[in-house]
């Protein structure tokens, strides 16, 4: 790679939805980074997602507009995420950190990654302390229910979950004696 070469990075996730903290840890990134790729994992371990990748594409896309990141863009994926790194020659991958038990995850995938790819570094940035609790499960259990969620998820993300969910979800009734 010649001293002219855009250094590149990748973020992936399933971003389902996106949070305003992975905004954040992209933002960041893209300080670091001449170019950003936000890999969208197009079936995220084989499970659900409650939004359409052309979705989640789009939510992330509208927001690193509205945060003014002009140097990242936004790919699908179904490979491994160290071929998608390569794909796009990126020698990093940034994944953030929250709490103790995404140290857990993440540690467990540094090696499986490392081993299927030793040229491939994950540089992991902490979470600012205003998104250190946000996931994208708990803010979807939370707009399920009807609670408002504009402080956590870009306001596209937000408008989606009201439309989804204009009353919340009804609960199960508890008997009093429970």
């Amino acid at each position: 790679m010649s001293d002219n070469a855009p250094v590149v990075a990748i973020c992936p996730g399933s971003y389902d939805p996106v949070t305003l903290g992975h905004v954040d840890i992209i933002r960041r990134a893209a300080e670091i980074f001449d170019r950003v790729i936000v890999g969208v994992v197009r079936d995220p371990h084989h499970k659900g997602t409650m939004f359409s990748v052309e979705e989640r594409v789009s939510f992330i896309e509208e927001a690193l507009a509205a945060a003014e990141v002009a140097n990242a863009g936004v790919e699908v994926f179904a490979e491994l995420v160290v071929d998608f790194a390569r794909r796009f020659g990126a020698k990093t991958m940034v994944k953030g950190l929250r709490v103790i038990s995404d140290f857990e995850w993440e540690f467990q995938m540094n090696h499986l990654n490392r081993t299927l790819a030793p040229d491939i570094e994950t540089l992991y940035v902490m979470a600012s302390p205003q998104y250190s609790f946000v996931s994208s499960s708990g803010v979807k259990e939370i707009a399920s229910f009807g609670g408002n969620v504009d402080e956590l998820v870009p306001p596209t993300v937000a408008s989606r979950f009201r439309d989804l969910f204009p009353e919340g979800r009804p609960g199960a009734p508890v008997s009093p004696s429970e």
